[in-house]
């Protein structure tokens, strides 16, 4: 049985690449932020905002890691620890665990945040470093009240005198949470310092791909086609969570059916493993007219990521004459196919040719093209 993986961790959400594609303009950002931390004259305050997918809190580890490394050739202390909001949504859960990146020993309770703070404070005046708190989905905590502790973190060094600063805070966010921050809390966070991550585009999603598919798999395994295809289907919500984790189970999927090659069939059964937005019932709805076009469409894709659409209507007219029926006209069949594009049981996408003309490719998204042959040939069969 074939191996398709090399190192199958570096399709972990975890993992973070040395470099990030298309967040370059965010990192330098950051770097231009964070520069009078790197010189110990100043803390700073960062807001990240983007929707789910854009490479928020992989830009953020990438920063830190860059930011640990250039603080460490100056001969400076820095740190960094990134808290989940959404798993810890509270002010004591949120201090509680940047307690715990200094000593795991931590008690589970009886202490207040008053007493939690002075406890940081001790660790990082011991260690004469500079730490910085990275709040992912801070909307979550905010939403339950946390401005105070927004407030603390942020002013953290206040009531020291004369001293290094030694603490600056990031927030991640979907939403502007700057609006959910009171007076005193907003201050510290300067609305120049936000930094937009916008959903990435199908270019910038194969690119993304091809880094993690060369790290993670054997040469050669990863079809250009099934990158395509994976970057098509994660760009209609521009995320590059979604897209890896395709390439993932569409890995998994090759490797049982013993394949040497990752290909477009791995590719839509981990679509319809993951995220899956077609159902039995509608397909069942669907006319006989569109049924067969559906048909037509899967029969000639094959293994392949798109059909052109003379192919496509090729194989209608072949299906339409197995099954008893009229096909109907070219103005008619481009009509059925953008009804299936609408319900999304298709895919399409127009392309220039090398020749000059213009082509639409057709694809089946979300299951295999067996799975659909099946389904239609037992439904158009009764």
């Amino acid at each position: 049985m074939p191996h398709l993986f090399k190192d199958q961790s570096k399709l972990s959400f975890d993992y973070v690449p040395d470099k990030l594609c298309h967040r370059e303009a965010q990192l330098e950002r950051l770097g231009m932020i964070f520069r009078p931390v790197l010189d110990g004259t100043m803390a700073q305050t960062a807001f990240m905002i983007g929707s789910v997918g854009t490479g928020k809190t992989a830009t953020s580890k990438r920063f830190c890691l860059d930011l640990m490394k250039a603080a460490q050739e100056k001969g400076r202390t820095m740190d960094y620890i990134i808290v989940n909001c959404r798993q810890r949504s509270t002010e004591v859960a949120v201090l509680r665990r940047i307690v715990m990146h200094f000593d795991e020993n931590f008690p589970d309770r009886g202490f207040s945040t008053e007493e939690m703070l002075r406890s940081i404070r001790k660790h990082i005046e011991k260690r004469k470093m500079h730490l910085v708190v990275v709040l992912d989905e801070a909307d979550v905590l905010l939403s339950k009240g946390a401005a105070d502790l927004i407030y603390q973190l942020t002013r953290f060094d206040e009531e020291v005198i004369g001293g290094r600063p030694s603490m600056s805070v990031i927030m991640i966010s979907q939403k502007n949470v700057l609006d959910m921050l009171d007076a005193a809390s907003s201050s510290t966070f300067r609305r120049a310092n936000a930094i937009r991550f916008d959903k990435y585009d199908v270019r910038d999603l194969v690119d993304i791909l091809k880094v993690r598919a060369d790290l993670a798999y054997h040469p050669g395994v990863v079809r250009q086609d099934s990158l395509d295809l994976m970057a098509d289907i994660a760009s209609e919500f521009g995320d590059a969570r979604f897209a890896i984790e395709l390439l993932d189970k569409a890995g998994m999927l090759a490797e049982e059916e013993g394949s040497e090659h990752l290909t477009p069939e791995n590719v839509r059964g981990a679509k319809a493993l993951t995220y899956s937005v077609v159902t039995e019932s509608k397909i069942e709805d669907l006319d006989k007219q569109h049924k067969m076009v559906l048909l037509a469409v899967a029969r000639s894709i094959k293994d392949q990521a798109y059909v052109r659409t003379p192919e496509a209507e090729s194989a209608y007219k072949l299906v339409t004459e197995e099954y008893g029926e009229k096909a109907r006209g070219h103005t008619m069949f481009w009509s059925y196919l953008q009804d299936l594009t609408n319900q999304g049981l298709v895919g399409t996408r127009v392309a220039n040719e090398e020749t000059g003309g213009r082509t639409t490719f057709i694809s089946l998204p979300d299951v295999p093209a067996k799975v659909v042959r099946a389904r239609l040939e037992e439904s158009l069969g009764g």
